[in-house]
């Protein structure tokens, strides 16, 4: 996006302003020379009459004043634009643009970029707020934004990753991860031994028995496999706190979960089935019994009736919830277990056809 940098001064595009004061480069003389004359009036001076000197230029005090209101020039400060001097209200009425973000006249270098006019430092990124009228901008779907933030809002828009150091796209392969950002691997070199280093490249943040200074550093890894520091059997990346051992493999703490639920054990029991880790309950749940009444993991003596699995305290008659043992008499009806002495005071009719529909479950 091209950026249109003028500087407001005698013209308004590519001139020179020249702002003076009747003390500086103006003065007042009292001069007996007939043969000069008004720059304004062409009238001659009266002798002893205290005349105006602007930069060679002579003019009678009441001549010398803005061109566009005609009062003389506020502490004899005024700007002079085509060869005509304005006080600095006019100037800025007639001439000044305003900036597009303060609202205030621009006087000095002018930015026009993004159809209006900026002073260089309100001319800045959208996104990180950069000053942009020495480095240049891209226009981004109505918005100024620098190089750096383009290429981010670019390589969101197409998923890829935007490297931490020279904030380029990721396009080749898999970034190196390093100090919570993501970077072009190719930045870094081991610490050991100095090698280009790859995704692969491990990030040591602590270690006992070393300085502050050798902490948060890469190496590839071959040197940090010889540092012996653990490998979590989940993440692929070392574990430099707690570590997990299980399965015949280390793990963080927070990455050995169940394989049903994937919650982390956190310390509490787990289950090993064919090289995978369970929590208590999905193991009973996948391979042991739970309780038809509680559903609840049958950690003690189990009852089975009925096809179905019981705790032993949760095995009862459901009419009159007196607890059942295995060796109990007791009759099914609607799948549930009913003890011999409310099967009795069931009425007769009941009982027989209940006593036929087992009858006929045998022999099928």
């Amino acid at each position: 996006m091209e950026m249109v940098e003028m500087e407001l001064k005698l013209k308004i595009e590519d001139s020179d302003l020249h702002t003076r004061r009747l003390h500086g480069r103006g003065s007042t003389n009292s001069v007996n020379n007939m043969d000069m004359f008004c720059s304004r009036c062409g009238e001659g001076f009266e002798p002893q009459e205290k005349i105006v000197n602007s930069n060679g230029e002579l003019w009678h005090g009441e001549c010398f004043v803005c061109a566009q209101c005609f009062r003389p020039f506020p502490s004899g400060k005024f700007y002079e634009f085509d060869g005509r001097k304005y006080c600095e209200h006019d100037f800025h009425v007639l001439f000044a643009p305003c900036c597009g973000k303060c609202g205030e006249f621009i006087i000095g270098r002018v930015i026009k970029a993004m159809n209006a006019s900026w002073h260089p430092n309100c001319f800045r990124c959208t996104l990180c707020h950069k000053e942009l009228a020495d480095t240049g901008f891209i226009k981004n779907q109505g918005r100024s934004l620098c190089h750096d933030c383009n290429a981010k809002v670019k390589a969101e828009a197409s998923g890829k990753f935007i490297c931490g150091k020279c904030h380029g796209a990721i396009d080749d392969g898999r970034p190196l991860r390093y100090r919570g950002d993501v970077f072009h691997p190719y930045h870094f070199n081991c610490t050991a031994c100095g090698v280009e280093l790859n995704a692969e490249a491990r990030e040591v943040k602590s270690r006992p028995g070393f300085a502050a200074n050798d902490v948060n550093q890469l190496y590839c890894l071959r040197c940090h496999d010889k540092m012996g520091i653990p490998i979590c059997g989940a993440c692929r990346r070392p574990i430099e706190e707690r570590v997990v051992t299980a399965l015949g493999k280390q793990w963080h703490v927070e990455h050995f979960v169940c394989a049903k639920c994937e919650k982390p054990f956190l310390g509490h029991r787990h289950y090993e089935k064919k090289g995978l880790a369970y929590c208590e309950t999905h193991y009973h749940q996948l391979f042991g019994n739970l309780c038809f009444v509680c559903n609840q993991v049958i950690t003690g003596d189990v009852v089975t009736a009925l096809n179905k699995a019981y705790c032993s305290h949760h095995f009862s008659c459901s009419t009159c919830d007196q607890i059942l043992n295995p060796k109990s008499k007791f009759y099914e009806m609607d799948c549930k277990p009913i003890c011999k002495k409310c099967y009795e005071k069931l009425p007769v009719e009941l009982r027989k056809r209940l006593k036929r529909m087992h009858e006929m479950r045998k022999q099928l």
